[in-house]
């Protein structure tokens, strides 16, 4: 079984860093992910529309690259988790999580029994269809898996540190944009009530021993949340990243012209 090097990394109290891919799902995204300095790809299903199928390829592009694949599910449902278990995540984000309860049911989701609820099926795409011991495997897997529940709605705020004490979890992934509106304050970052609540998930994480999550849009972000003791970081977002590269290079030429 291949192993989780950021799961490693964090539980020894280092960072992680990689990229969120929401529209390029070519063939050579996972590669230019790692080249750039990626540690990890976590692709987006709540907003996407990328199908299982794709998905599967897509990890399968990951193997050998030394970039652990990972999917933000639609929901906290068993068929989305251990579909993308499945076809080869080694984490597996999920949005909205407002209690300690459906926390652990996610935990029960990504475990075999008797831990938990995943279906046995041994020598796919997840174990690189590889035969071996099925006890040996399981056990590599509930120690390679990441659980990331999303902090984004008033009550899951509410239960953060409820939340964060759920055995199995590894990481809190600050949803930003959805936490305020949630609050009633839409894209209001600096206001009084988000700062308190970004605060309120890093300590839950430092008193339960996770890590905290967040998606960087710029440099100007990515500095202040480190400030705040994050530590797992995707930065910016592909095709946003793609047009502004874009915006300056044409702008430049216009500007020869």
């Amino acid at each position: 079984m291949r192993p989780n090097p950021v799961k490693s990394a964090l539980a020894a109290g280092g960072r992680a860093y990689g990229a969120m891919v929401f529209e390029f799902f070519s063939p050579g995204i996972p590669q230019i992910c790692r080249n750039a300095g990626a540690q990890f790809v976590l692709y987006d299903m709540e907003h996407t529309g990328l199908s299982f199928e794709t998905l599967k390829t897509q990890f399968a592009l990951c193997r050998g690259l030394d970039v652990v694949p990972m999917a933000r599910v639609p929901r906290g449902e068993y068929h989305f988790i251990a579909r993308a278990l499945d076809v080869g995540a080694m984490g597996v984000m999920v949005p909205m999580v407002n209690t300690a309860e459906e926390a652990a049911h996610i935990v029960a989701c990504t475990r075999y029994p008797p831990e938990g609820r995943r279906g046995a099926a041994f020598g796919f795409a997840h174990d690189d269809y590889q035969g071996g011991d099925v006890a040996a495997k399981i056990a590599a897997i509930h120690e390679r898996t990441l659980v990331i529940p999303q902090i984004e709605t008033a009550e899951g705020l509410r239960n953060v540190e409820a939340i964060a004490a759920v055995p199995g979890v590894d990481i809190l992934w600050l949803g930003h944009f959805d936490l305020t509106n949630f609050l009633g304050i839409p894209g209001q970052f600096r206001h009084p009530q988000y700062l308190a609540g970004v605060a309120r998930i890093v300590a839950a994480c430092e008193r339960h021993g996770k890590a905290a999550a967040f998606l960087a849009a710029d440099e100007a972000w990515a500095r202040e949340y480190k400030a705040y003791g994050f530590r797992v970081y995707a930065y910016g977002v592909d095709h946003v990243l793609l047009q502004n590269a874009l915006r300056q290079g044409l702008d430049f030429l216009k500007g020869q012209a």
